[in-house]
């Protein structure tokens, strides 16, 4: 059968605060893609637009975009799976183009969080659960995953100085990444300062330090059959695998809470479709929305053992020049985390990874890399294989 390529990615600069609209914001990562992919405007036979619409205050933004970018008459649909939009939408594009409905798809990924302000942020993140019988209890994002790692902690015996490890190494990527939010360092010492703000509680056992940086932004993936992809591309990028998962949005309704059953059974449905295990990828992106997210990660992914993930970050084995890099572009914990964009930056990493055009990042040779993109509170999960 024939396969499907990814021939082109971009994303905007990650920002607090966007000056401009949201229009102009997808642009930014639209024009990078464009000019990624060398292809025009009339090439795409349909886009995808992902967000999360709860913090936009333009409804319907799929036929917004569509018009400002030059993609009308084609066909624009919208999708939304909270964090995990955008690797929603390169499933669906990917189905699109499998299918023979279209030949190269365009999805793109936007969130300008700052359009709301901090407290309705908040607020909103909360709906991303169960709104009947948790989030007017006051449960919002850090309490949900602090359970999470309280849980781990407990459970494997490993302490706050891991994930402070977690938070280190992505700042140590996030300060050379031109298009991340936070480039400031980030030091284990702040940890133990008391005084500092990165060791200050947020929701414990989480801290400052072990939360993403919220931001503004957009991504933009163009999908394309095998026929077009080898006429516009000279470095296509394959979708190897490809997987997805839900779980009961009320926490009530779980059993594991050491892990996320969704990583699980996604990765487990990716690796299966791409004919791979675990050893075999060179490189990975994980939803590192918190610290313990990216350490429970290691282990649903299957690159270490369940209570093992800490052994990975003490050895600097998740580094750049470790057994198995994870997040080398500073994660969502510095690169940034506007909603509907991440999932689309993470596949931009991957795809300059194999292309071997990261720069100051890139790894040795990868052949497979690996995407990991969560949606909620481990409510949605999407896994993603990609080779050369």
């Amino acid at each position: 059968m024939s396969k499907v390529a990814i021939i082109g990615v971009g994303q905007s600069t990650f920002v607090r605060s966007y000056p401009g609209s949201i229009r102009e914001l997808v642009f930014d990562g639209f024009k990078d893609c464009m000019q990624d992919a060398q292809i025009a405007a009339s090439d795409i036979d349909a886009s995808i637009v992902c967000s999360a619409p709860e913090y936009d205050k333009q409804r319907s933004p799929a036929g917004v975009f569509a018009e400002y970018l030059g993609l009308n008459p084609q066909p624009t649909f919208y999708v939304e799976s909270l964090c995990s939009s955008s690797t929603t939408g390169l499933k669906l594009a990917y189905s699109l183009v499998k299918s023979g409905l279209h030949d190269v798809v365009a999805v793109l990924g936007f969130q300008k969080m700052s359009e709301i302000s901090s407290s309705e942020s908040q607020e909103r993140m909360g709906r991303g659960a169960d709104i009947q019988w948790e989030s007017p209890f006051g449960t919002m994002m850090p309490a949900y995953y602090a359970m999470y790692a309280r849980a781990y902690l407990e459970r494997y015996g490993a302490s706050l100085d891991d994930l402070s490890l977690i938070r280190v190494k992505a700042a140590t990527y996030g300060q050379i990444n031109d298009k991340a939010v936070y480039r400031k360092p980030v030091t284990f010492d702040m940890f133990q300062d008391p005084e500092h703000i990165m060791g200050r509680p947020v929701s414990t056992p989480l801290r400052v330090g072990d939360c993403c940086a919220n931001a503004d932004g957009s991504s933009c993936i163009i999908v394309a059959s095998e026929e077009r992809a080898k006429s516009l591309c000279t470095k296509p990028v394959w979708i190897l695998g490809l997987g997805s998962a839900s779980t009961s949005v009320n926490l009530a309704g779980r059993d594991l809470f050491s892990g996320l059953s969704v990583a699980q059974h996604a990765a487990s449905q990716a690796y299966n479709m791409a004919g791979i295990t675990p050893k075999h990828v060179d490189v990975a992106e994980v939803h590192d929305c918190f610290t313990i997210a990216e350490m429970m990660a290691y282990e649903n992914l299957g690159f270490a053992e369940p209570g093992e993930g800490k052994d990975l970050i003490q050895g600097k084995e998740t580094y750049k020049e470790g057994s198995i890099p994870v997040n080398v572009d500073g994660g969502l914990l510095s690169k940034g985390h506007p909603i509907g964009a991440t999932g689309g930056s993470q596949v931009r990493t991957i795809v300059l990874q194999l292309r071997d055009e990261a720069g100051d990042i890139q790894v040795p040779n990868p052949e497979i890399g690996l995407i990991h993109n969560i949606g909620g509170v481990g409510l949605y999960g999407n896994v993603t294989i990609l080779g050369r």
